[in-house]
């Protein structure tokens, strides 16, 4: 019997049975909380936005600290992704809480890509988590978690519509992450437009199909003030660390002309409303969804393309085992394919190569017999030519010797003719 079918039968019959007296696992709870309070809480916040919107003071008046970092200016070439870490301490509860601001987001002509970093970011953090799991030694309870796990989405206090980029990112990011959209600088619109212009925002994001994080109500203690809080999204929130003395308290606010805006008074914004919602009510609710939800579709997926499925193809459940055994399988016989092919390959090559290698020993030994040829052509025309020479030499040596010889007979002749005729002469006188 399959592991599987057992747990499948022990899950089905489970008894319900009365306790006789104190037991002492009605202690788990305690003990689950002082187990976390000693190990410490992480939440990780991306700030997504234009440069200018308050991103940097919003998260100070958040967390009443002043957070280390350079102003972002508007000449970055791209969109970097900037990610600090800080310890918090509250009471006797530590919370390691990341910042990941969006540097130069909206800043460029082109904005086509400006969303392509954001979820590269999102993934390369799942993608280090899911590492982290397939380990065969895992150290999860002392891993640092850099998923996030709340993006706080930054809009444009214009007063009239979402920009296409905002949809644009939104719809991207909405199933990788939990987007609370928020409206930044909420004190340069009238109360009058900011109504209109959370109406506006929010009918946007529905035709559009973008899904926000909507704060559960399944749960009684919180389902009230999270039904409620739900119907104010976006928030319309102001950011200061300055404190200005209203009556006899010194409160968060910011000065005007013609007023101060308090950042704490919900009649001027919804600061206290997402403090509510974001760290007091549902940080836990975050990370679980976080973990839940956007990490476990991201794990599929992986998986999936890894080859791992939760069943057969007779819809039979598939253990680890099973499913590496059956793709360790299909991968030894893509490697034999692959191995066949390229010996394949590699024979019709070395054929191509021997047919080029035998036409170019044809090539060469038609070449050397044309030379050959040639060689002897030119060798037999410079014999006939040195015969030539030969004979004409001779001809011209038996010519000079006869030269030389009528030379030398000439002188002889001379003088015989001169004495025959010198006799003629006396004999002539004589008479």
């Amino acid at each position: 019997m399959a592991a599987t079918d057992i747990a499948r039968q022990v899950g089905e019959g489970c008894r319900t049975l009365p306790l006789a007296g104190h037991v002492g696992f009605d202690s788990l709870p305690d003990q689950l909380v002082n187990k976390s309070v000693g190990q410490g809480f992480c939440f990780n916040i991306l700030c997504v936005g234009e440069t200018g919107l308050g991103k940097s003071t919003l998260m100070d008046t958040l967390f009443n600290t002043k957070f280390e970092g350079e102003p972002a200016t508007h000449t970055q070439p791209g969109v970097q992704l900037r990610s600090n870490t800080y310890d918090l301490q509250e009471s006797n509860v530590g919370l390691k809480l990341t910042i990941v601001s969006t540097v130069g987001f909206g800043d460029q002509i082109n904005k086509e890509d400006s969303y392509k970093p954001i979820v590269e970011f999102i993934d390369a953090q799942f993608e280090a988590y899911l590492q982290e799991e397939l380990k065969i030694r895992r150290v999860l309870h002392t891993y640092h978690d850099s998923r996030i796990h709340a993006c706080l989405y930054f809009i444009a206090p214009t007063g009239h519509s979402l920009k296409s980029l905002d949809l644009v990112t939104m719809k991207k990011l909405d199933s990788k992450v939990n987007i609370i959209p928020i409206i930044g600088k909420s004190d340069t619109i009238s109360k009058s437009e900011l109504t209109k212009f959370k109406i506006k925002i929010t009918s946007e994001l529905v035709s559009n199909g973008v899904q926000i994080y909507q704060f559960p109500t399944d749960d009684e203690s919180v389902a009230e003030i999270n039904g409620t809080m739900n119907a104010h999204l976006p928030f319309a929130v102001i950011g200061s660390t300055e404190e200005v003395k209203i009556g006899n308290k010194m409160m968060k606010a910011r000065q005007y002309p013609w007023g101060t805006v308090q950042v704490e008074n919900e009649a001027h914004c919804d600061f206290v409303k997402l403090r509510e919602m974001l760290i007091r009510v549902n940080m836990e609710d975050l990370r679980e969804q976080t973990h839940t939800r956007h990490y476990e579709l991201y794990r599929r997926c992986k998986l999936e393309e890894m080859g791992f499925k939760d069943t057969d193809p007779d819809n039979k459940p598939f253990s680890l085992q099973e499913t590496y055994e059956a793709k360790r399988n299909e991968f030894l016989g893509e490697l034999q394919k692959k191995e066949e092919e390229m010996r394949q390959m590699f024979v019709q090559r070395v054929k191509e190569k021997e047919a080029e290698l035998k036409e170019a020993e044809k090539e060469l030994h038609e070449k050397f017999d044309r030379l050959k040829k040639l060689h002897q052509d030119e060798k037999k025309k410079l014999e006939d030519k040195k015969k030539s020479l030969d004979d004409e030499i001779h001809a011209f040596k038996q010519r000079k010797t006869a030269a030389e010889l009528l030379q030398a007979q000439g002188p002889q002749a001379g003088g015989t003719q001169t004495l025959k005729r010198d006799k003629e002469k006396k004999n002539l006188g004589f008479l």
